[in-house]
């Protein structure tokens, strides 16, 4: 497990995979990038408190110092909390450069799953995958995630994807990529912010014992992807499509006046509909991030007694 001479597993952790206890990984580019600090920091305990609540062992996932970390200190959230957009996001591409430099990285999806499937972590709790882009046909714009989720054998439990990406192509390249879609407790593809799409989702599961049972399944046939658990947000803290979508259409319109593409797409686009829907998005985004933190703990306990 430790042959990785680049990685390093927390103690915790490391005792809880020795153990065959049950662990959920968790993503640090929502700490740096996705919102403010101190909310950020606030937001990255609460989801670890969450998790041991629901009887796992959390381990946030980053980069520092050239260090692929499997599960965080406290003061190591509140140094990538602070440092915030000034840390570098990390996709399979940067895994390399930035190990070999010796920097720092936030962990998107992708490299959160590599480097909890390195560390034998079975589980991963986020808010919601990157996906394909609007207008991708055209531009290639394509989120790594759905890559990783084709080649990495790690759950995923988020709230669906943003509406800021063509849903209906999202799930088609997923489709092609071998990639279970799970509605969990639904048979509709959770928006992030909204709990519709209009798409359907391939498996409706309603338990985390059912969730468990597929992902074993799915391990001991050796099937080498992942599977994305679609977990809609809480009824409570929804927000109405329509003010979603109008505050999404304007944002995506001043992000083409503006020439902002690549990797700079998504923070801009977030940032605005947070500014346009008045906070509520943020509101709603720590939510949905707790909502998904339950999930996957209460799966990850019901895989340890598979």
């Amino acid at each position: 497990m430790n042959m990785n001479k680049y990685l390093d597993v927390n103690p915790e952790v490391a005792a809880a995979i020795a153990a065959g206890k049950p662990v959920v990984a968790l993503e640090s580019t929502i700490i740096s990038h996705g919102m403010p600090y101190p909310q950020n920091v606030e937001t990255a305990l609460n989801v670890e408190k969450i998790i041991r609540e629901n009887g796992a062992v959390p381990a946030t996932i980053a980069i520092i110092g050239g260090r692929l970390k499997a599960g965080l200190t406290a003061e190591e959230i509140e140094y990538f909390g602070k440092k915030g957009q000034a840390i570098a996001k990390a996709s399979r591409r940067d895994l390399a450069v930035l190990c070999a430099r010796g920097e720092d990285g936030a962990t998107t999806v992708t490299t959160t799953m590599m480097i909890a499937h390195m560390a034998g972590i079975k589980v991963f709790a986020t808010g919601g995958i990157g996906g394909v882009h609007r207008g991708a046909e055209t531009t290639m714009d394509i989120s790594a995630d759905l890559e990783e989720l084709a080649q990495t054998p790690v759950m995923v439990v988020c709230a669906g994807a943003k509406s800021i990406l063509d849903l209906g192509l999202t799930l088609e390249y997923l489709e092609t990529k071998g990639v279970p879609v799970i509605g969990y407790g639904t048979y509709e593809l959770p928006a992030f912010y909204t709990r519709q799409s209009g798409f359907g989702v391939d498996y409706r599961m309603d338990s985390p014992e059912e969730l468990a049972a597929a992902f074993k399944a799915s391990h001991d046939m050796g099937l080498k992807g992942g599977m994305l658990v679609t977990n809609p947000i809480p009824e409570e803290y929804a927000m109405p499509l329509d003010t979603i979508n109008a505050a999404i259409d304007q944002a995506i319109a001043e992000c083409e006046a503006q020439g902002i593409h690549g990797k700079k797409t998504t923070p801009f686009l977030l940032a605005r509909v947070a500014e346009l829907t008045g906070g509520d998005s943020l509101a709603s985004n720590i939510r949905l991030v707790y909502n998904n933190a339950k999930v996957a703990a209460q799966t990850a306990a019901a895989y340890c007694k598979l």
